[in-house]
């Protein structure tokens, strides 16, 4: 693969390269923190009483997966913990396996709003989220940041060199 051509002028390389290998140096570090920030920030709003813009969704999915053998309630308070043990796993960066699983599984339940309840998710099904359906949406940004973290799990790392 050849390397992609130069867009700045030649004498700005030095300084581009540095830029280049700080973000590879740090890119996933500061994806991870900022990945557990959010994770910790939005599971602790839910242990508020109506601190969360999606405890309701959150509540009326969890009940609809469960077919209502979980109370509301609860429901919450169990997906708080979980999202705060994510966000504490991703901040300390100890047990990543373990806490990339949870996310994932989380992940996924946080889709289902776009199969269980379309109408309310779209305003045109399937090209015109509302705003609930666009909360939903960019965690696909969450969950690709969590595959390039986890690409890391067992030594690997972003490299600012060149491939041949």
């Amino acid at each position: 693969m050849k390397p992609p051509k130069h867009e700045l002028p030649p004498q700005l390389d030095p300084i581009d390269i540095r830029i280049t290998a700080w973000m590879a140096r740090h890119g996933i570090t500061l994806t991870r923190i900022a990945l557990g920030i959010v994770f910790l920030w939005f599971g602790a709003l839910k242990f508020v009483p109506h601190g969360s813009p999606a405890e309701e969704l959150a509540t009326r999915t969890i009940t609809r997966l469960t077919g209502g053998r979980i109370a509301p309630g609860l429901s919450l308070y169990v997906l708080a913990g979980w999202e705060v043990l994510i966000g504490l796993g991703l901040l300390s960066g100890v047990f990543l396996r373990i806490t990339l699983l949870l996310l994932f599984v989380q992940m996924l339940g946080t889709l289902l709003p776009l199969v269980f309840f379309p109408a309310e998710m779209f305003t045109a099904v399937p090209y015109a989220p509302t705003l609930e359906g666009q909360y939903i949406i960019k965690n696909l940004v969450l969950i690709s940041s969590a595959i390039v973290v986890g690409a890391t799990v067992r030594g690997g790392r972003l490299s600012a060199a060149p491939t041949s």
